[in-house]
């Protein structure tokens, strides 16, 4: 074997059954590091071990890791193709290829269970009953799409209750946005219908639409409903437009998804370029980002089933990552095309052709374009791809250069030791004396580490009487700093072992103090209390001018305008105050809602969703309302009706 294994490993080998499954690798701490599947579990593993095995170098370093052997039998290869899916998403292994962010796309979600469907963007789909489109590479997207298609489908995206007999409509109905169907102004299936074109435009039937508005116009003039036709053909001419911007690419009215790739050679960088055409049209793109995907090699070593083979164009290779990143993208997308066409065939392509069939319900084929249209579209794919990865490169490489920038330009104005790699800032959030938090973020090189966020909610002297934000800024940095300086936990107990410190024990470079002089003073008194004064920095940023007041000096430092130094603290400053102000309109809504209505008999969290709903989530229209408009929320009889009026009256 090409190294010396472990008798944990060895064994495991010696045991794999030959049948298909899915399998684990997992290192010395016990952590999934890659996931994959096989058709004889037996072969496929064993290939990673054998003496004469010539590995990429990405490979190589996995198997140098290995210290642990897991796997599961399933019936079939399509079995092993669902678990590879869920264990991939579950664990996220950093050897395998992954869709970077894959859980964040948006989609644009229509609520068509509902009597007056509602649309939205959602981060995941759910099984609801409601239609869902995406998914999209960025809520910008999401947003763009939706702002031109309201002008032409005007939809609802409020929380009222629909009955048609409110007294106003909002502003979204005067500017020709809204129907108004909550004033009466527009029935249950005139607006259903509205809907039913918007999502036959997203799904690409833009000509279809096009003939029914150009249709409703001509039947609206020939009623003399002249403002009516003059509605529709402002809505048909701007449906025109958007239809413009749909090319065609084919006369065959087809539907079919164009997947293709690029790959800088020199660091693995892949960008993915999505091409969807609808009814014939290209009716969007989609751009993504690949994490672990190794470089195009010659004379790469690839797996064919179970059988390792020389690949000189390296096409398997490409092919691989198109398969890799079929399984995870439509897995989420909301439509799946009868036809996709990839740039190089995944070698599993007839198992991911019966997985798509699946989850369609019909037939879905892989296919390469050979000729014709299909081929110059998939060579545009191509260069898209190609482009948006040199995009990426660009605005990442500006990025660190500035990120760098900002750190070096921090370290030389505040004559730091060393550059503020860690940069961490505490802010202190109250309104009208109520709820003091405290919040904590921290950027690493320039760039916020969202991971190790903290909120802290003030229970001490800072939260009790008149607001002391000298008090609430004192205990958060407290306890902060405590379990920087308090001992590890003892590995050798087994509940302790292996427990996540969440970023607490690593020092900062810098602590930034969102305040003048006095909150600097406190922080001072903090660190010297825990011996750590002359071991991190600490500097206040006073909020009128900017300027930053450091320990022992008279005078401050004012960051020059336009710097990047300037502009790094002040991303800084905004995102603490940011941070804890969330933190504390949620304490304050939670704390409202529970205070008036939890505590009354009868009430509890579905008829208090129903009510907020109801009454626009406005505790003071609840206040006002009359018995019978309370009865005429979903789930409220009269007698909780009778106790919710007495409890707010």
């Amino acid at each position: 074997m090409s190294r010396q294994l472990s008798e944990k490993v060895t064994q495991k080998l010696d045991t794999l059954p030959s049948a298909p499954g899915c399998y684990q690798m997992l290192d010395g701490n016990g952590r999934v590091i890659y996931v994959g599947k096989a058709v004889v579990l037996r072969n496929r593993v064993r290939s990673y071990f054998h003496a004469s095995a010539q590995h990429s170098p990405r490979t190589q370093a996995l198997v140098e890791e290995i210290a642990d052997i897991s796997w599961w039998v399933t019936q079939t290869e399509l079995e092993a193709l669902i678990l590879e899916n869920e264990l991939i998403k579950r664990y996220k292994p950093r050897y395998n290829v992954r869709l970077k962010d894959d859980k964040t796309f948006p989609y644009i979600k229509v609520n068509w269970q509902d009597d007056f469907p509602r649309v939205g963007v959602v981060r995941r789909m759910r099984k609801d009953g409601a239609r869902y489109f995406g998914p999209y590479t960025s809520s910008r997207a999401c947003y763009q799409t939706l702002d031109a298609l309201r002008r032409v489908f005007p939809y609802l995206d409020c929380d009222r209750v629909i009955t048609g007999k409110d007294a106003r409509p909002c502003l979204y109905y005067h500017i020709k946005l809204c129907g108004g169907p909550c004033i009466g102004a527009q029935g249950r299936e005139e607006y259903r219908d509205t809907i039913r074109q918007l999502m036959a435009f997203l799904e690409g039937e833009s000509d279809q639409v096009i003939k029914q508005l150009q249709v409703q116009m001509e039947r609206a003039a020939e009623n003399l409903q002249f403002e009516l036709a003059a509605l529709y053909r402002d809505r048909l001419q701007a449906a025109l437009r958007i239809a413009e911007q749909q090319k065609i690419v084919s006369t065959s009215m087809e539907d079919a998804d164009y997947v293709a790739l690029a790959q800088d050679a020199r660091n693995g960088d892949t960008a993915v370029q999505v091409f969807m055409v609808r009814h014939g049209r290209l009716v969007g793109r989609d751009s993504f980002m690949l994490e672990g995907a190794e470089v195009f090699e010659a004379q790469e070593q690839v797996v064919n089933g179970d059988v390792l083979e020389r690949d000189p164009a390296g096409t398997s290779h490409v092919g691989a990552l198109i398969g890799a990143f079929i399984q995870q993208f439509y897995d989420n997308a909301a439509y799946l095309p009868g036809l996709i066409l990839v740039q190089a065939m995944p070698d599993n392509h007839d198992v991911l052709a019966q997985w798509l069939a699946e989850r369609r319900g019909m037939k879905v084929e892989l296919r390469l374009p050979q000729r014709g249209d299909k081929r110059k579209l998939m060579a545009l794919a191509q260069e898209n791809a190609a482009e948006f990865l040199r995009v990426e490169q660009a605005e990442r490489a500006a990025d660190t250069n500035r990120q760098i920038e900002a750190v070096a330009e921090l370290q030389s104005v505040l004559h730091l030791e060393k550059p503020p790699a860690r940069i961490e800032c505490y802010d202190i959030s109250t309104l009208q004396g109520t709820n003091t938090v405290g919040s904590m973020v921290v950027f690493v090189k320039g760039a916020p580490a969202k991971q190790h966020y903290k909120r802290f909610r003030i229970r001490g002297k800072g939260a009790q009487g008149a607001p002391d934000d000298f008090a609430s800024m004192r205990e958060i940095l407290r306890r902060r700093f405590r379990r920087l300086v308090e001992p590890a936990p003892d590995e050798s107990d087994p509940g302790k072992r292996g427990r996540s410190d969440g970023g607490w024990r690593i020092a900062p470079d810098l602590v930034i103090v969102d305040g003048g002089k006095g909150q600097l003073g406190i922080a001072m008194e903090v660190m010297a209390e825990f011996g750590l004064q002359n071991q991190i920095p600490v500097v206040g940023l006073a909020k009128r001018e900017e300027e930053i007041y450091r320990p022992g000096a008279p005078d401050p430092v004012w960051l020059r305008r336009g710097s990047q130094a300037l502009h790094l603290v002040q991303r800084v400053r905004d995102e603490a105050h940011r941070f804890g102000i969330s933190y504390h309109r949620n304490l304050r809504r939670k704390e409202q809602t529970h205070s008036r209505l939890d505590d009354i008999p009868g009430i509890g969290p579905q008829r208090r969703k129903a009510i907020l709903t109801y009454f626009g989530g406005d505790i003071d229209r609840v206040r006002r309302a009359t018995l019978e408009e309370l009865m005429a929320v979903p789930g409220i009889n009269r007698k909780v009706a009778e106790a919710l009026k007495e409890s707010l009256g």
